[in-house]
């Protein structure tokens, strides 16, 4: 079984809701992710997500455009987030990790050698914003062959019908995207994420996890309310820029902003 799979399994049977954050690769510097990603489990995360830098991030908002810049400037490539997992895996083997991005890296890589490294790797699940199920009926059966689990998009705008496709084709775990927009949103409607899941449940058995808008642990803890899990970036990815120079106090700020949600989500 999957991680994924058996993270979701094991807090189903605990009914508690997955906290996942997001994280840009190389932000600010590569040598300091795999210590973000230890300290994002510290805190309590269930799954991470590692953005893949791209300079086009077209569905993510000014602070991950601007984290994408930081890495690139570093030349942060597709080669070096596999390697940062890999060496995350040495010292733990069970959080699930999902790499995030768009597909231009991967075409770039090769599809044959990126499912190959990103298996070597331990990586879990790929969701690339620019793949939606209609686009991947070709690299789908690849990427499950090597054991990662092809996450999709859900938005408020997707139709039923739509809605319904992705549902039969996603694994993992399904992101919602809880507003029309892009990543790092102030608003954030919960009434009516929670009408727009109530279908989805209807269509799916797989956790519904909501993202965009989820800011502190009173945001996290009413979403969760109607959601499996809630996905947090644009706040963790601010306070990596924020402290962008002294990136020694970036653990502790990633753990002060997870550690609120976590205790928020479990009580």
């Amino acid at each position: 079984m999957n991680r994924i799979d058996q993270r979701f399994a094991a807090l189903k049977a605990q009914s508690r809701r997955a906290l996942i954050p997001y994280i840009t690769a190389g932000d600010p510097a590569p040598q300091y992710t795999v210590g973000f990603m230890h300290a994002c489990v510290e805190a309590g995360a269930d799954v991470l997500e590692l953005g893949v830098p791209f300079s086009d991030p077209m569905a993510d908002g000014p602070v991950i455009q601007k984290a994408c810049e930081r890495a690139l400037k570093h030349g942060t490539r597709l080669t070096d987030v596999l390697d940062m997992v890999a060496s995350f895996r040495e010292s733990d083997q069970t959080t699930p990790v999902v790499l995030m991005g768009y597909l231009n890296p991967v075409e770039r890589m090769g599809y044959e050698t990126f499912v190959r490294r990103a298996q070597e790797a331990g990586v879990d699940g790929v969701l690339m914003v620019d793949m939606p199920p209609e686009e991947a009926t070709a690299v789908a059966p690849l990427f499950a062959e090597h054991g990662l689990q092809s996450i999709f998009l859900l938005a408020p705008t997707t139709s039923p019908a739509r809605a319904a496709t992705i549902c039969a084709h996603g694994e993992g775990y399904l992101y919602y995207v809880s507003l029309k927009g892009v990543t790092g949103a102030a608003s954030l409607d919960v009434e009516a994420v929670a009408r727009q899941l109530a279908p989805l449940r209807e269509m799916t058995d797989l956790p519904l996890c909501v993202g965009f808008g989820i800011r502190d642990g009173e945001t996290a803890a009413a979403v969760g309310q109607v959601a499996d899990g809630v996905i947090v970036g644009s706040a963790l990815v601010s306070r990596i820029a924020d402290n962008a120079e002294r990136p020694e106090a970036i653990p502790a700020a990633l753990k002060a902003v997870l550690g609120d949600m976590r205790d928020a989500l479990d009580r």
